[in-house]
């Protein structure tokens, strides 16, 4: 007999079909990566909603189609490199692992930094590397990626980041003051280009380090 637990999962899977997640390997790392292990205690029994939930003053658990198309559009391999900036609670850090080779996340709080280091390690994802910083800037050290997501809000994708994408790579932001697009950029020879437009999301504005 199914929990109730079970039955949101399955409820989850559904909304996401029913908004256009068609990749089977997406669908799965939603089914398969826990989001009441970094949620607050009081709001797991919601935990598998298509709802954005608080965590604290500028950080939120982002709402599960939203990222499930983000990461649906990145077109992830298994050993792709990933850049995430802003991983907040480490949730979209943890479907990325799932997705990818490896992920090098840049997050601007120090609190969420511990949290989340403590919340991937607890579940066994040791293919992530959580680091304090200003995402914006990228980690050239470590470029070009496969892939590059930013779960904060900002009025331009940074040159920075799209300098840091491999040939063929793609990069997922939400662009704009407000109300914003998601913006997907492809790289090719000639270097990074708009390829495509999803739809209107409203994420927490970027924050420099003296900020946070």
């Amino acid at each position: 007999m199914s929990t109730p637990r079970d039955q949101a999962i399955q409820q989850l899977q559904r909304c996401l079909k029913q908004r256009g997640i068609a990749d089977a390997r997406v669908l799965r790392v939603f089914r398969e990566v826990p989001r009441d292990r970094f949620c607050l205690p009081g709001d797991r029994p919601r935990a598998f909603e298509d709802e954005v939930l608080p965590l604290s003053a500028g950080v939120t658990l982002s709402q599960p189609s939203v990222v499930a198309a983000m990461l649906q559009a990145l077109k992830l391999e298994p050993g792709d490199r990933v850049l995430e900036i802003g991983s907040g609670s480490g949730y979209s850090t943890a479907l990325l692992c799932e997705l990818a080779g490896s992920v090098r996340a840049i997050e601007v709080d120090p609190i969420w930094v511990e949290r989340s280091r403590k919340s991937l390690s607890a579940l066994g994802y040791a293919n992530a590397q959580i680091f304090l910083g200003d995402g914006r800037l990228g980690d050239y050290d470590h470029a070009p990626y496969d892939a590059i997501i930013l779960h904060m809000a900002v009025p331009y994708v940074p040159p920075a980041l799209l300098d840091q994408l491999a040939v063929g790579a793609r990069l997922v932001a939400p662009v704009g003051a407000g109300v914003q697009e998601l913006l997907v950029y492809e790289a090719d020879t000639q270097g990074a280009k708009l390829v495509e437009t999803l739809f209107p999301v409203r994420f927490v504005a970027a924050r420099s380090r003296d900020q946070s």
